[in-house]
Formats: C-alpha cells, sequence, structure tokens
C-alpha cells in the first residue's frame, strides 16, 4: 500500500537541511544582522537624544542667566540715565531760579532808582505845587 523509499525520505532530508543551510546564511542571518545594527542604531539615537535634551537644557538655563543679567543691566542702566536727568534739571532750575533772583533785583534796583528820580523831581517842582495850591484856594 504505502510504499515508503529510503532514498526518498534522504532525499527530501537533504534538500530540506540545503534549503535550511541557505535560508539560514542568506534570510536569516543578514535579516537578523540587519534588525541587531538597526537595535543599536535605535539605542544611539535615543543616547544622542537624551544628551541632546540635557544640552538642551544647559543651553536654555544659560539662556535664561544671560536675559536676567541684561534685565538688571537695563535697569540700571535706566536708573542710571534718570538720575542724570534729574540732576540736569536740577541745575538747570538752579540756573534759571538764579536768573529770576538776578533780574528780580535788578528789577528792584530800577524801581528804587525810578522812585529816587521821581521823588527829586517832586521835590524839585514842591514850590510849583505850592504855588498852584495857593492859586487854587484863592480862587475859591
Amino acid at each position: 500500500m504505502l510504499d515508503i523509499s529510503l532514498l526518498l525520505i534522504v532525499l527530501t532530508a537533504v534538500v530540506f537541511f540545503v534549503l535550511l543551510f541557505l535560508l539560514n546564511k542568506w534570510l536569516y542571518n543578514p535579516l537578523l544582522t540587519f534588525m541587531e545594527e538597526r537595535d543599536i542604531s535605535i539605542r544611539r539615537d535615543l543616547e544622542n537624544a537624551i544628551a541632546n535634551e540635557s544640552g538642551a537644557k544647559e543651553i536654555l538655563k544659560e539662556a535664561e542667566t544671560i536675559v536676567s543679567e541684561a534685565k538688571h543691566k537695563a535697569s540700571a542702566e535706566k536708573k542710571e540715565a534718570i538720575e542724570a536727568q534729574k540732576a540736569e534739571i536740577a541745575k538747570m532750575i538752579e540756573a534759571k531760579k538764579a536768573e529770576l533772583e538776578k533780574r528780580y533785583e535788578e528789577f528792584q534796583a530800577r524801581l528804587k532808582e525810578e522812585e529816587q528820580a521821581i521823588r527829586s523831581t517832586l521835590i524839585s517842582q514842591m514850590p510849583l505845587f505850592k504855588e498852584a495850591l495857593k492859586a487854587k484856594f484863592n480862587q475859591l
């Protein structure tokens, strides 16, 4: 009924093992090598990403430090500029006050001179006024 041929079994086994050997050499080993290299590449990229992340954090901290220092420096320069302007304005106010004080003193001096001139004029014309008053009283 069933005729089992030993040659056919051996030949099938040889073809099977040759096929296994060839598939292992041409397909499985390159595929496994590629998968291992891919795993190594993924691990390396992950390590690089972690290193880049820590580097980025350091750079971010450094940038924040630089920005805060720049803000402090700008604030200090702003305060210095404001103080300088205040001092300059105070000097201008003092100069204007001194000028006004001088003009006021000159005005008072001219006023006194005019007062003296008017007094001397009035005193010099006093006799004329007396005569005019006498003439007016006489007319009444």
